[in-house]
């Protein structure tokens, strides 16, 4: 490892300032264009020593855990906290332009639905035991340690002040010395802490975790690797029209805000459909939305999601109704001739993407197609195909759903 003198030329993909040395570019976290620095470098991959000169859009971190060096040299949850708003914003809307681009697709990206601090409902903590008893937090940068966090711009308010709480639940839950994860989801009638963690727990442990939750009257659910060990009362998610109370570790989107702008473009774009397919609908995102105006069939692999999704609308009187079948999309896609009778149709599948099922779409007569995606690079490939089998790309909105990352949802809307 040697020590360099260089300039940060521009910021990558994965929220890392790049140099070239000798021709071959550096990666170097905690960096933006600009920045003239000190850094250690090992290959590809530098670590900042020092600050020599900052560049035109650096700027102070807001959160005291956010940094390299010293004792804020520790959550890893954030990449970008030291670059200003605009340069962040345009870096974020350029994320998805040149992931088109890699698949020919020349189009003018919206400008970025910005997420804003506090938003996220939804944050998955780390946490471990130690001599000292518990920690809870985040993981380190580019590391497996846990580094204990008391403050946090992304999440919702309501869960920082509740930190202390989920520090008790998470000692109890802690009775091997192996880190595991602890989601919150923070829902209308209270938290819904999921427990994921490599080891199962003893009966007395059990016993133990479920008599702490008790005393913690804001804590509504409690699960251990996706076994509900108490409920106090179903947590809540309001969908539009519906209110859903989503089974243990099913997927919600992290922010509702993000939610609701995507939503909202989708729901334009359908406006003239009458029957519309909703796939991967999770808990029914779109579906219970989509269900004051169309008629909607909602298929996911995960049939507690579906479950949910049915019984929050069967609690609503004046919808349209919404029909649901449990099918891996992945395995057994809908066929062209399947989708014949729709007009609409949303995807928003894993980051992995929806080829497979995409190849049949892209033969289909569906007039109006949404594909929400947090993936720009699967997103870029899934709307090639459907270029390819005669669409018309309408529009691509990114969202900012997950703020100082570089992970950045979208939102494409086709049309036939």
């Amino acid at each position: 490892m040697s020590a360099a003198h260089i300039e940060i030329t521009e910021l990558g993909a994965q929220g890392d300032g790049v140099a070239a040395i000798g021709g071959d570019p550096v990666y170097v976290p905690f960096t933006g264009p600009g920045d003239k620095i000190s850094a250690a470098v090992e290959g590809e991959r530098g670590t900042l020593l020092s600050v020599l000169e900052p560049g035109p859009h650096r700027v102070a971190p807001p959160c005291p855990h956010f940094g390299p060096n010293g004792e804020n040299a520790r959550c890893g949850g954030c990449a970008v906290q030291h670059i200003g708003h605009a340069f962040y914003t345009d870096w974020k809307r350029d994320l998805v332009a040149a992931a088109l681009a890699s698949r020919a697709i020349e189009t003018d990206v919206s400008p970025l639905v910005r997420a804003q601090p506090g938003d996220r409902r939804r944050v998955v903590f780390a946490a471990i035991r130690d001599g000292q008893g518990v920690r809870l937090g985040f993981h380190r940068a580019g590391s497996h340690d846990i580094i204990a966090i008391d403050e946090c711009l992304i999440a919702a308010p309501r869960i920082i002040a509740s930190l202390p709480l989920f520090r008790r639940l998470a000692a109890h839950a802690a009775v091997k010395s192996k880190g595991f994860h602890m989601a919150v989801l923070d829902t209308t009638s209270g938290f819904d802490v999921a427990f994921d963690a490599p080891f199962a727990l003893a009966e007395n442990d059990r016993l133990r975790l479920v008599a702490a939750t008790r005393k913690i009257p804001e804590i509504a659910r409690i699960s251990h690797n996706g076994e509900t060990l108490f409920e106090s009362r179903a947590p809540q998610l309001e969908f539009g029209p519906v209110t859903v109370s989503p089974p243990p570790g099913a997927f919600v989107q992290a922010s509702a805000a993000a939610e609701n702008a995507m939503a909202e473009i989708v729901l334009k774009h359908m406006s003239k459909a009458k029957r519309v397919i909703d796939l991967y609908a999770g808990c029914g995102t779109f579906a219970t939305r989509l269900s004051k105006s169309h008629i909607v069939h909602a298929v996911e692999s995960h049939a507690p999601s579906l479950a949910a999704l049915d019984r929050g609308m069967r609690r609503v009187q004046g919808l349209k109704p919404v029909t649901i079948e449990t099918r891996d999309l992945v395995r057994r896609p809908l066929m062209t001739a399947e989708l014949k009778n729709y007009q609409g149709l949303v995807f928003d599948p894993p980051r992995a993407g929806a080829e497979v099922q995409v190849r049949q779409i892209a033969k289909s007569t569906v007039k109006f197609i949404a594909a929400v995606s947090c993936n720009p690079a699967t997103l870029a490939r899934d709307v090639r195909l459907l270029m390819d089998g005669g669409y018309k790309l309408k529009s691509v909105t990114p969202i900012d759903q997950f703020l100082y990352t570089p992970h950045v949802e979208a939102v494409a809307l086709l049309i036939r």
